[in-house]
């Protein structure tokens, strides 16, 4: 009998369960892109969640098969010192969704509340103005007409250290890992709190968090994906039935010609 996790049956999707249900969700992403962009829809996606909770897959899947231009990624390194002096939002803000666009967050505002406020990157009293500000903040963004949407990924101590040490071991996965990950391993537990002290103090009616079981990647992405869809009400775009045209063959040439003496790259495969 399959292993249980929090009731829930574990078995694992194969690979051709999930591409298949993948394809579908992200059919339906296309005609919610349509949708967006038909209404001038804005809205904002914030992923937030442990090192190696599976936010950048998720994201990847959510994102591979729709227009950058719509579905826009702001992944934020550290701030510049000239940012260090602004207002803290002030760098987030530049980059929210005009109409017809979704900005997803991969880490957000609340790296205050989480590897800010842990790794002693802000004092305790910008920790707690934070926590009591960003409610307001948020009311702020959804009263002006942006939908919000916020996940928080959950992976549990012993899937965490399976991919951490899968990074360590794989060259093509290293890059992922870094001093700061390597660091946050250690302090689990200071994690921990500082997700509950986020939760307790941003949980609102107007913005609440969604939280992902992404110990499984395939499910959570999946889960992800299927919930998001149905935070955005969308419909069918009309739309012309695309013809293409004839070639105008007045100027017709051998064009391939000029290419003769080109630099074509080595055909290995």
């Amino acid at each position: 009998m399959a292993e249980t996790v929090n009731g829930k049956n574990d078995d694992s999707l194969n690979n051709k369960q999930y591409m298949k249900e993948l394809r579908r969700l992200q059919a339906e992403l296309c005609k919610l892109q349509d949708w967006v962009k038909y209404k001038g829809v804005r809205a904002i996606v914030v992923f937030e969640g442990r090192d190696a909770a599976g936010k950048g897959g998720t994201i990847r899947a959510m994102t591979e098969r729709v227009s950058p231009r719509v579905f826009r990624v702001v992944a934020l390194p550290a701030p510049s010192d000239r940012e260090k002096t602004q207002m803290f939002m002030q760098r987030y803000i530049d980059r929210f969704p005009a109409g017809g666009e979704i900005v997803i967050f991969d880490r957000s505002w609340y790296n205050r509340a989480g590897v800010e406020h842990v790794m002693g990157f802000c004092t305790k009293d910008q920790h707690r103005t934070f926590l009591e500000q960003c409610p307001q903040l948020e009311k702020y963004i959804v009263d002006a007409g942006i939908i919000l949407i916020k996940y928080w990924l959950e992976v549990g101590p012993d899937e965490q250290e399976r991919r951490f040490k899968a990074r360590i071991a794989d060259p093509l996965r290293q890059w992922k890992l870094s001093p700061m990950d390597v660091e946050s391993f250690g302090r689990w537990y200071d994690y921990s709190m500082a997700r509950d002290a986020m939760l307790k103090a941003t949980d609102s009616r107007h913005a609440p968090w969604f939280v992902v079981r992404s110990d499984n990647k395939k499910k959570a992405r999946l889960n992800c994906i299927s919930h998001f869809l149905s935070t955005i009400p969308y419909g069918k775009v009309p739309r012309e039935k695309v013809k293409l045209p004839p070639r105008d063959n007045r100027k017709r040439y051998d064009d391939q010609a000029p290419l003769k003496k080109a630099h074509f790259i080595p055909e290995i495969y």
